[in-house]
């Protein structure tokens, strides 16, 4: 497997567009992008467990029910949730984008992301999808990423090469999140594409694994958004034999998946808003996998050691914390803890006391822009890892006026 370019559009049979539509004031900013499969895929999608959805979810859904897909939409700016007209809206949209395309209706997949309950109208998309469709290229999943940020500073794409029963397979992505970002199964918004054949079956197990794995392990700010949606598209232009059980090819395929997705996971937090620190909390020696999830999720979605991290605090005892409220079964006497970054590793906690450590050189692990929090439970065989961002004062500038 290595890394290649080309985004969503690196597999075979692929292309991409993003545009102003006019969903955003700003008119520098794409507001609307599309991904595009010349042969129709096998499809599979995870949703956001938010009691509250987006209409473009619903509408998604129930298109997939045939596990057939052929283009994704999506706009930026406005998340057509929580209004009266949203599946109505989320449906029109369908129709004119497969109108336009020449494809069933049912072989669209929709999605928004933006402000939750604003008004919306489907003018934008009337006067603006046949650009968007003659807009489509090879080389245009850059155009498509950039229609999907919100808060995002950075763009988030990937694709890798790999071979699968000896033939060359590709996997392309791109995903947008910074905040409202706390998964479950979910993942803020990210849409994959694939030239390799498999069933629908074996691709709705596979993207499970994986996001419980990856996205469902990232948390920004412990919001879990009304809009989050992970959909994968397979055209089987790699030629491969059909993927139809949990066989190598199956594993060499997951694996492509799992680096991909991780590698945006590892985006989204560190891209989370107002962030300075990427952590990444790595959790050993636990009795079960579920006991090693929990206490890495909890640890990197404490508040109190987020903006211990921001302010460079080696302030360990809020790990600690973090550790004995987790829905976890941990003996927190034998807990050891390091936190480690590119200057070195910082020994703080063993058997769940403290260590005597130098500040000076805990200022200086700490002023990285990546820590590793690396807790070992002492107390088995399990192991997980979480990714989270340091908690600043920017994160409440962001949000306290991200509608106005």
């Amino acid at each position: 497997m290595r890394d290649i370019t080309g985004g969503v559009c690196a597999p075979e049979g692929f292309m991409a567009n993003g545009i102003h539509a006019g969903m955003r004031k700003n008119k520098s900013k794409k507001d609307l992008s599309l991904i595009y499969s010349k042969e129709p895929c096998i499809a599979a999608a995870t949703y956001t467990q938010n009691k509250v959805k987006g209409a473009p979810l619903i509408v998604t859904k129930k298109h997939l029910k045939d596990g057939i897909a052929q283009a994704i939409i999506c706009n930026s700016g406005n998340a057509n949730t929580c209004n009266s007209n949203g599946v109505e809206l989320a449906t029109e949209t369908s129709e004119l984008l497969a109108k336009e395309l020449g494809i069933k209706e049912e072989d669209v997949i929709v999605a928004s992301t933006g402000v939750i309950g604003q008004p919306m109208v489907i003018d934008p998309f009337k006067e603006h999808m046949h650009e968007l469709v003659a807009g489509l290229k090879k080389d245009g999943s850059d155009n498509a990423v950039q229609g999907i940020m919100t808060t995002d500073t950075k763009p988030k794409e990937y694709a890798v090469e790999f071979v699968i029963d000896g033939q060359i397979a590709h996997i392309g992505a791109i995903a947008k999140g910074s905040g409202m970002i706390h998964p479950n199964m979910a993942t803020m918004l990210a849409f994959v594409t694939s030239d390799v054949d498999i069933s629908k079956e074996m691709l709705d197990i596979m993207i499970h694994e994986v996001v419980n794995d990856t996205f469902n392990m990232v948390s920004v700010d412990g919001d879990t958004s009304t809009n989050d949606m992970l959909c994968v598209m397979c055209n089987g232009l790699a030629g491969n034999k059909k993927i139809v059980f949990k066989d190598h090819d199956y594993q060499v395929m997951e694996d492509a998946l799992f680096y991909i997705c991780e590698q945006l996971s590892r985006d989204i937090a560190k891209d989370g808003e107002g962030a300075t620190k990427l952590l990444t909390c790595k959790v050993s020696h636990a009795k079960s996998v579920w006991n090693a999830k929990a206490v890495a999720k909890s640890v990197i979605t404490s508040s109190l050691f987020k903006a211990a991290m921001f302010g460079k605090d080696a302030n360990w005892g809020r790990i600690l914390c973090a550790i004995g409220y987790a829905p976890a079964d941990v003996d927190v006497n034998k807990v050891d803890v390091h936190l480690q970054s590119t200057v070195g590793n910082l020994y703080v906690c063993h058997n769940g006391m403290g260590v005597e450590f130098d500040e000076e050189f805990a200022t200086k692990v700490l002023s990285e822009d990546e820590i590793i929090i690396v807790i070992d439970l002492n107390d088995g065989d399990y192991s997980a890892t979480a990714w989270g961002c340091d908690l600043t004062y920017d994160y409440v500038k962001i949000n306290g006026d991200y509608r106005t």
